[in-house]
């Protein structure tokens, strides 16, 4: 596995990185022992950056991900986790964060938006305990679609702060959409974007942000390169999702076309989703959702298979 470097930070991630919603019981449960192996067998297969949340299982994830890392070197691996979110008691609990957060917990816990500095300093050292380490090596804002100056005013000095102060190694935001990110970039000392969605073989919507990050030294890591499951399979099903929708029929139209372009040269879609993303030079990772062992292995093994010079003529044009 090939490790590249976050910018001027001097962190150091695998070029795969590992997901942790599903250890936080994204759509269904994850069991204990599932979720201690899919780690596991991350680690040994040389994926050393492992991604989180305070959001993902209103803290299941951060927990399980830092039991599981427990018996590992710190220095041999990164972990990134976000603020934004503040968990609270929930005054009103149903029973179950399904309906609300999307995750198969109980809902004891509540999330607020706060991207204010104190907040920021709390939810790190919240992190952190649930984490059961000292520092941090990566910490993004959080989706703050509707907060880009609290962001980018308060949340991202308060992380500069604190990678001054060694607390954390590096500050990045992490979303969805390019315009806050790429505002962020501009504006502030940045060392690295987490891209969701939109750096993926089918979406190249964030080109003007990777190519300015490129420009100025700022890294991307490129999530959910299957973009919500529809690059996930050889073909996608007419019911596949995109965006957490139904996928409108044009979209599927232009994912068969790729698919098509695959298949003329012996390769499989998901191959070459995975491998896309780590062409742009600003890219440092890819990052997908991992929730047992054999999705791990089955990862590893995509980013490894060939696809030749042509293929990514055509797929690229």
């Amino acid at each position: 596995m090939k490790t590249r470097t976050i910018g001027r930070s001097g962190v150091q991630v695998s070029d795969l990185g590992f997901g942790g919603a599903s250890l936080g019981n994204l759509y269904r449960a994850t069991g204990e022992r599932e979720a201690a192996e899919a780690v596991a067998a991350a680690y040994r297969a040389g994926i050393t950056y492992f991604d989180t949340a305070p959001h993902y299982g209103l803290g299941l994830s951060e927990r399980r991900l830092g039991k599981a890392l427990a018996g590992f070197p710190r220095d041999s691996f990164a972990v990134s986790t976000k603020v934004g979110r503040a968990l609270d008691p929930n005054p009103d609990p149903t029973g179950s964060d399904l309906g609300s957060g999307g995750f198969a917990v109980p809902d004891d816990l509540v999330r607020r938006w706060d991207f204010s500095a104190d907040g920021v300093r709390r939810s790190i050292e919240e992190s952190l305990g649930r984490l059961g380490l000292d520092r941090l090596d990566i910490v993004y804002v959080h989706d703050p679609d509707t907060h880009a100056d609290e962001a980018v005013t308060a949340a991202i000095p308060a992380l500069i702060s604190l990678r001054e102060q060694g607390v954390i190694g590096a500050v990045g935001i992490g979303m969805n959409q390019v315009a806050v990110p790429l505002r962020a970039v501009r504006e502030t000392d940045l060392d690295v974007v987490m891209l969701a969605n939109r750096w993926t073989l089918l979406d190249r919507s964030g080109q003007e942000l990777l190519d300015t990050c490129a420009d100025r030294g700022v890294a991307v890591v490129a999530a959910a390169p299957f973009n919500s499951g529809l690059l996930a399979r050889p073909r996608p099903p007419a019911d596949a999702m995109y965006d957490y929708q139904p996928a409108p029929e044009q979209l599927l139209a232009e994912v068969n076309h790729l698919a098509d372009v695959c298949e003329r040269w012996d390769v499989t879609l998901p191959d070459a989703a995975v491998q896309f993303p780590l062409r742009h030079p600003a890219v440092v990772s890819v990052v997908a959702g991992l929730r047992n062992a054999a999705q791990v292995a089955q990862f590893v093994a995509r980013r490894d298979a060939a696809v030749p010079p042509e293929a990514w003529a055509e797929l690229e044009s």
